[in-house]
């Protein structure tokens, strides 16, 4: 059996596991954020918020450090796929907002971790056991619970947060293969601009002037998401990514606690067997791939 090791050699396990489930509750709150903020304003305009505040953020950061450098990359192409199927995750997840629910939009994204595992195959030429295609099938189980015939959520709507999961997917399987050429700090600033100037170039024609409230929620709308992905980077250099795994599953449970706090929605118990079958099933595929 292998053991997978920090980024950086360093091995400071707590401090991982602190880091990364701030990390989940800043991007819970990031989607709340994205939820309520729909309600006023089109999703375009959200999303452009998010992107923009992102890159003037980590431009201030580290632009003065490293100047243009940080944005040379050995492939172009790969981080510009990277970046559009992160916006796809954007748009589509903040789409499924308006008609679904917080903890359960999260719970159907996050099969994205279930569906790398049964890609990776065809994608990247991996070997994949047993155990992680029965975690594969347990975690579509886990979405046909929570979408069950009859119930709220078995609507098209569903397939909102299915196909952002599957955008998320591609993008989790670009960053491993860009993980072999350019830093992470390059791809999270090439994704942040490039997304940035793509909505941009739509945004005009769907503005509308948000009110001084809504303005400072938008300013931390994306810094959440920023500190998020921040944090993400920086507990993977203090800790095992096989022991991060399980971690990120913090986020469904900060989700379904900000949407009973700020939205008055307590999933049903079908729902939470779900949920628990989706967790339980990306946490054994994370299980399997620490024991490869």
């Amino acid at each position: 059996m292998t053991i997978s090791t920090p980024l950086s050699g360093v091995n400071q396990p707590l401090k991982g596991i602190l880091l990364v489930v701030l990390a989940t509750f800043l991007f819970s709150s990031h989607d709340a954020l994205s939820k309520y903020l729909s309600g006023f304003y089109p999703i375009i305009m959200v999303v452009w918020a998010r992107y923009l505040v992102h890159t003037l953020l980590m431009a201030g950061i580290f632009l003065p450090q490293s100047g243009l450098r940080v944005l040379r990359t050995k492939r172009p192409l790969w981080q510009l796929a990277r970046a559009l199927c992160l916006l796809g995750t954007s748009l589509l997840f903040t789409s499924a907002l308006l008609f679904i629910p917080l903890a359960e939009a999260t719970a159907v994204n996050f099969l994205a971790p279930v569906l790398v595992t049964a890609l990776s195959v065809p994608l990247l030429g991996e070997h994949v056991s047993r155990g992680q295609w029965l975690a594969v099938i347990c975690g579509f189980i886990g979405v046909i619970i929570i979408i069950h015939p009859g119930g709220e959520l078995f609507t098209p709507a569903v397939l909102l947060p299915f196909c952002s999961a599957l955008c998320f997917c591609f993008y989790q399987l670009l960053t491993r293969k860009l993980a072999e050429y350019d830093s992470p700090t390059t791809s999270n600033f090439f994704a942040g601009l490039c997304n940035t100037l793509v909505m941009s170039a739509l945004v005009p024609f769907f503005w509308q002037v948000p009110t001084l409230t809504h303005g400072i929620l938008m300013l931390a709308l994306g810094t959440c998401g920023m500190t998020a992905h921040l944090f993400l980077t920086q507990a993977f250099r203090l800790a095992a990514p096989a022991l991060l795994a399980p971690f990120g599953y913090c986020q469904i449970v900060f989700a379904g606690l900000l949407g009973w706090l700020l939205f008055s929605h307590t999933p049903d118990l079908i729902t939470q067997v779900g949920i628990a079958v989706i967790c339980l099933s990306g946490l054994a595929a994370a299980w399997q791939q620490r024991r490869r």
